[in-house]
C-alpha cells in the first residue's frame, strides 16, 4: 500500500518542484533555524488534567527529528473554542508541561502566540530548545486567517512544518496562512502518515475493503457512507444511526434514536448498495434499555422485534458474531464511529467486540485504520489501540478525506496531498 502511494507522491513532487516533508530538507536547511510547527494539541481536559495525551504523543517524532537536526522548535496549536480572547481553561499550559515530560526537557510556554515577547523568546532560544506558543484561538483572527495576524505569527520563524492532520482541513492562520510567509513549508511525519494510511487504504488498499460506520446520526455520516459505497466492498452500519435504517426497512424501533427526515435517505443508501452489488450489514440483534441511563433495565431482542417503549443502545452478541464472519476475509478495514453507547458499561460490548475483531484480523495481516473521535476513545478504553495498524488523530479531517470533499487540503503551499476524488 505505502509503496504505490509513495511513488505517486514522489512523482508529484518532481512535477511541482517543491519540497514535501521534513525528510526532504537538508541538514543545513534545519540546523540553527527557527521552525514553527503546527501540531494538533486539542486534547480533552478535566480542569487542568489531560485525560488523553494521544495527540501530544503523536507530535513527538517530528519534534524529536527537528531537535536532532539542530533546529529551534516552536510549537503552535489551538485548544477548544475560546470566545472572547484568552480564557485560562483553554491555556496550553498543561500541554507544554506534558510535552516536556515526554521529551525529557523543559517546554517553555509563551504568554501569547504573537508579539515582541514571543519574538524575544524565539531569538534567545538555542538549538534543540522547544517553545510552545499560547493558544492561537485566543485571537479571533486565527480562524479568520486575517493577513496581518498571519504576518505577525510567522515573523519570528524561518520555515514551517504542518503536522496537524486534525486541523489540516481548516484554512486558518496557523495551518494555511503562514505558508504565504514561510518557505519552505513542509509536512511532518504525522501528517504524512495519516494521508498515507487514510488515502492509501481506499485508493491502493488490498481488497476486500470494508468500512465500519457508526455514531449517532445518519445526517453526520451520509456523505461518507455514499463515498465508501463506491470504494469499499463491504459496509457495517452501527450505532444510533442503525435505527433510521431499520425504520427505512419498515421495522419498529421503539423509542430508539431516529432521524425521520433521513429515513428516505437511508432507503436510498440501501438501494444504492444493492445496485452496486455491495453488502451492507445491519445488526441482527439489539441491546435495548428502558431508558438512556448507565443503570437502565436491559434485554437483548431481535432487531425486528424492538418492544414499544424501549430504546436500542448497543449491538447484541449475534451481531458481533456475524461481524466477525463478515470481516474474516477483509484485507483493509476502516472504522469511523462506535457501535453503541460504549461510555456506559452495559452498552459497550458491541463496540469493544468489533475492536477485538479488528485486533485479531490485524494480527492476521489486515490493515486496520481507526478514524478519529469516539472510535479512538473506544480503542483506548478497550486497551487494543496499540494492536491496530493506524489510529487517526483527526476526526473531521479523516471524515472529509474519506468523503472525497477535499482535493487539496489547506496545508503548506505547493505540497500536493492525495485525496479521494
Amino acid at each position: 500500500m505505502g509503496g504505490k502511494l509513495s511513488k505517486r507522491k514522489n512523482a508529484s513532487a518532481k512535477k511541482t518542484g517543491t519540497k514535501k516533508s521534513i525528510t526532504d530538507l537538508s541538514d543545513d536547511e534545519l540546523k540553527g533555524k527557527n521552525v514553527l510547527i503546527r501540531c494538533d494539541l486539542n486534547v480533552p481536559l478535566d480542569g487542568k488534567t489531560i485525560t488523553d495525551d494521544t495527540r501530544i504523543r503523536s507530535s513527538i517524532p517530528t519534534i524529536e527529528y527537528l531537535k536532532e537536526k539542530g533546529a529551534i522548535v516552536t510549537v503552535c496549536s489551538h485548544l477548544g473554542r475560546p470566545k472572547d480572547g484568552p480564557e485560562d481553561k483553554f491555556s496550553l499550559g498543561p500541554c507544554a508541561a506534558r510535552m516536556g515530560e515526554i521529551l525529557g526537557q523543559p517546554v517553555s510556554l509563551a504568554p501569547d502566540c504573537i508579539g515582541d515577547e514571543v519574538s524575544k523568546m524565539v531569538a534567545d532560544a538555542k538549538e534543540g530548545d522547544v517553545i510552545m506558543l499560547e493558544n492561537t484561538r485566543f485571537h479571533k483572527e486565527e480562524t479568520e486567517n486575517e493577513p496581518e495576524f498571519v504576518k505577525k505569527l510567522a515573523a519570528p520563524f524561518d520555515l514551517f512544518v504542518n503536522d496537524a492532520f486534525g486541523s489540516a482541513h481548516r484554512a486558518h492562520a496557523s495551518t494555511a496562512g503562514v505558508c504565504k510567509f514561510l518557505s519552505p513549508s513542509v509536512s511532518g511525519f504525522l501528517l504524512a502518515k495519516e494521508l498515507e494510511y487514510l488515502d492509501g487504504a481506499i485508493t491502493n488498499g488490498e481488497k476486500p475493503i470494508a468500512a465500519i460506520v457508526g455514531g449517532s446520526k445518519v445526517s453526520s455520516k451520509i456523505t461518507v457512507l455514499n463515498a465508501l459505497l463506491d470504494k469499499c466492498d463491504k459496509i457495517i452500519i452501527g450505532g444510533g444511526m442503525v435505527f433510521t435504517f431499520l425504520k427505512a426497512k419498515g421495522l419498529g424501533v421503539g423509542t430508539s434514536l431516529v432521524e425521520d427526515e433521513f429515513v428516505q435517505t437511508a432507503k436510498e443508501v440501501l438501494a444504492k448498495a444493492e445496485e452496486l452489488g455491495k453488502t451492507v450489514l445491519l445488526p441482527s440483534d439489539i441491546v435495548v434499555a428502558s431508558e438512556f441511563s448507565a443503570d437502565a433495565e436491559t434485554q437483548i431482542v431481535p432487531a425486528d422485534a424492538i418492544p414499544d417503549g424501549w430504546m436500542g443502545l448497543d449491538n447484541g452478541p449475534d451481531s458481533t458474531a456475524e461481524q466477525k464472519e463478515f470481516l474474516a476475509d477483509c484485507k483493509t478495514v476502516i472504522m469511523n464511529g462506535p457501535l453503541g453507547v460504549f461510555e456506559f458499561e452495559k452498552f459497550n460490548k458491541g463496540t469493544f467486540g468489533i475492536v477485538d475483531i479488528l485486533a485479531d484480523i490485524t494480527k492476521g495481516g489486515a490493515i486496520t485504520i481507526i478514524g478519529g473521535g469516539d472510535s479512538v476513545a473506544a480503542c483506548e478504553q478497550s486497551g487494543k489501540a496499540g494492536e491496530m495498524s493506524h489510529i487517526s488523530t483527526g476526526g473531521g479531517a479523516s471524515l472529509e478525506l474519506l468523503e472525497g470533499k477535499l482535493q487539496y487540503l489547506p496545508v503548506p503551499t505547493g505540497i500536493w496531498l492525495p485525496c479521494i476524488h
